[in-house]
């Protein structure tokens, strides 16, 4: 294969493992991966180092409020964004914590959340993110479970901390707000004898204490970030300091190799969420070479308007976003008359005719660019030279449009928490890799599980198995889970979950999920098998299979109405009909939505688990058809083969329903 190299062959199943097909590396680490930098042990370092070698570049920037209406950005050099964390790191330390003490940030990305994160850095003290989108009660849990003693939070996120009380109060302690506190939320803190201060208050709390900074090894941790994946409770998984130095590392080796080097002049946008590895690791990229971070206003309606204002030079971004921009040039396109139009597609079937030849995209179609395209490239600020997605799977379609027209680098990526986001990232200039995640980044060593249950076998000519990941940018394990850690971690091999195949140019295309767990376009986990189990308490229904995938934002459901609830709502509202004539009547399906939604509602579900379509169906699942077992669990892949028509209706038909309402 291309751009991989082999470093040990596969071997067949022994001692009860199934078969593991050869073990591969990036090309670009043939000769090792890349040595360590010297001094540099900590993330505290990188923050450290990056002051030192660049204290006068712009490091933190957010858009001032002037009456109401936002100006320029305005910036925080690295030196004064290190004095301030200093005096933050110092105040932590008046509190009583000290190195392995755990601290929670709460909020949207702003200058405050990373100022806190190095502030922690310093001092080795846990930084623990936390958010919401886990479902209801997980900032509760993370608070008691992480024995959070300290919790930094953006004004509007106070009162749901304090919501927590007093449940979190066996740890925390103290809240600090990146704004301002009012009395009444003083006065409720004081009720659980907990301190509470608004940031300048804080900032100010040590006086004239200097604390010294403890020794800092690779091996420690760093943070624990949360992260779904299964039924239950979140997992913390415990990210050290050298997961991140050794990412870092293979990145920025990467982007050497393919001639897109950061540096100092370099600009991002930070809007992706903070609390989720992928934006926390290219900050950290960023900082580390000197380069300027801006932050979003925290509203997706102005996101466009602030990405124009800052002028990013690189741009990530999850497939829902992606989405976004290319409906939006669609819409655009469509509506600029036929002349346009027609311009427009002709220059794109050009350039693509071009790339798809191996021509590079700023050398594919040089005038397309500047009299056609560079109006794209305007709407991303102007700057943009590289565009990276995340998180789920980018639709082929839409990765392919927006590599010809964006005139920049368009690369899609795959990592999950447990190491440290990015493990596979697609080459700029290859066309043959659209619709995978490119070949492994230099820092790690990959292989296939065969997984002989769903005929996947890792040593066939075409090599498809679970992916399996080792190397220095792994997890330390599941805080206080062992049991799950030693599941997923054997012999060094981390068990991604994901089915993977290997493609002739070294890339990896995700075909399948091991487990009845999947993303939705947006990255939101969705645990299919528990919302079944919560849907399933509605009385109406016998039975109801989830159908999401990776390039949808919603669900979608069929469901074995229960006979005699539904004749029995039918007579109540005057509609008649036998059974199945029932099942395809409208108002029908709209009874049966309202009451997934009501218990939806009540079981306090997030808005991305709520089923927006469904089909009624009449028979219910069976064994004749292939659709369950014996002991009636779901086929799951028998149901999609076998509603496959179906579903593209279903999801179309609610497409049109969102697009026109």
């Amino acid at each position: 294969m291309q751009n991989v190299v082999e470093v040990e062959p596969g071997h067949p199943a022994a001692d009860g493992r199934p078969s593991v097909g050869p073990t591969y590396r990036s090309a670009f680490a043939c000769d090792g991966f890349p040595p360590p930098v010297p001094g540099l042990n900590s993330c505290y370092d990188i923050f450290r180092m990056a002051v030192e070698k660049y204290p006068d570049n712009r490091m933190l920037g957010h858009r001032e409020i002037v009456d109401g209406k936002a100006g320029a950005y305005v910036w925080k050099t690295y030196r004064e964004v290190f004095d301030i964390a200093s005096k933050i790191g110092n105040s932590i330390r008046s509190c009583g914590l000290a190195k392995g003490s755990r601290c929670g940030i709460y909020g949207a990305n702003c200058p405050e959340w990373i100022i806190t994160m190095e502030a922690c850095n310093a001092h080795g003290i846990y930084c623990v993110p936390l958010y919401d989108t886990l479902g209801a009660g997980a900032v509760e849990f993370i608070l008691c479970h992480a024995e959070v003693e300290i919790a930094f939070a953006e004004e509007k996120k106070i009162e749901l901390l304090l919501k927590t009380l007093p449940k979190s109060n066996e740890f925390l302690k103290m809240i600090v707000s990146f704004g301002k506190v009012t009395q009444e939320q003083k006065e409720e803190a004081s009720k659980y004898g907990l301190s509470i201060y608004s940031w300048d208050e804080f900032l100010s709390l040590a006086a004239d204490q200097e604390f010294d900074l403890p020794v800092k090894e690779k091996a420690d941790i760093c943070t624990i970030m949360y992260t779904s994946g299964t039924t239950g409770d979140p997992k913390g998984v415990l990210i050290s300091n050298a997961s991140i130095i050794c990412l870092i590392a293979g990145v920025d080796r990467l982007l050497n190799c393919v001639n897109e080097k950061l540096a100092e002049i370099d600009v991002y946008m930070s809007y992706l969420p903070l609390a989720h590895i992928f934006d926390r690791v290219v900050e950290e990229l960023f900082i580390f070479h000197g380069a300027s971070i801006g932050f979003w206003r925290g509203d997706v309606k102005l996101l466009v308007e602030d990405i124009g204002v800052l002028k990013p030079t690189i741009f990530c971004a999850v497939p829902r976003v992606l989405d976004r921009i290319f409906s939006g040039l669609q819409a655009k396109i469509s509506s600029g008359g036929f002349i346009k139009s027609t311009l427009f597609n002709l220059a794109y079937k050009f350039k693509q005719f071009r790339m798809m030849r191996g021509a590079k995209h700023d050398e594919a179609a040089t005038i397309c660019d500047k009299v056609v395209f560079s109006k794209v490239k305007e709407g991303l600020g102007g700057n943009v030279r590289l565009i990276l997605s995340g998180a789920a799977p980018l639709a082929t379609h839409v990765e392919e449009y927006l590599r010809v027209v964006t005139c920049a680098h368009v690369l899609q990526g795959y990592g999950l928490t447990e190491t440290c986001a990015g493990s596979f990232v697609s080459l700029p200039n290859q066309m043959s890799m659209i619709g995978t995640v490119g070949p492994p980044v230099p820092n790690i060593d990959v292989r296939l599980e065969s997984v002989p249950e769903m005929d996947y076998d890792a040593l066939a000519s075409t090599a498809r198995g679970e992916i399996c990941i080792k190397g220095e940018t792994l997890f330390s394990g599941y805080c206080k889970r062992e049991d799950l850690t030693k599941e997923v971690l054997v012999d060094g091999w981390f068990h991604t979950g994901d089915i993977g195949e290997w493609q002739p140019d070294g890339s990896m295309k995700i075909i399948d999920r091991k487990k009845n767990i999947f993303k939705l376009s947006q990255g939101e986990y969705v645990a299919v098998e528990n919302l079944e189990n919560i849907y399933g308490l509605v009385s109406a229904i016998d039975s109801v299979w989830i159908y999401g995938n990776s390039f949808e934002s919603f669900l979608v459901a069929v469901a074995n109405p229960n006979k005699e609830a539904l004749e029995s709502w039918a007579a109540a509202n005057g509609i008649s009909g036998d059974f199945e004539s029932l099942c395809q009547n409208p108002k029908a399906k709209e009874y049966i939505l309202g009451e997934l939604s009501r218990i939806g509602k009540d079981k306090k579900l997030k808005g991305f688990e709520f089923i927006k379509d469904v089909h009624l169906e009449p028979v219910p699942f069976d064994m004749e058809r292939d659709l369950i077992t014996p002991t009636y669990k779901k086929k799951r892949p028998q149901l999609l083969k076998y509603y496959q028509v179906l579903l593209i209706e279903i999801l179309s038909e609610y497409l049109q329903f969102i697009l026109f309402t």
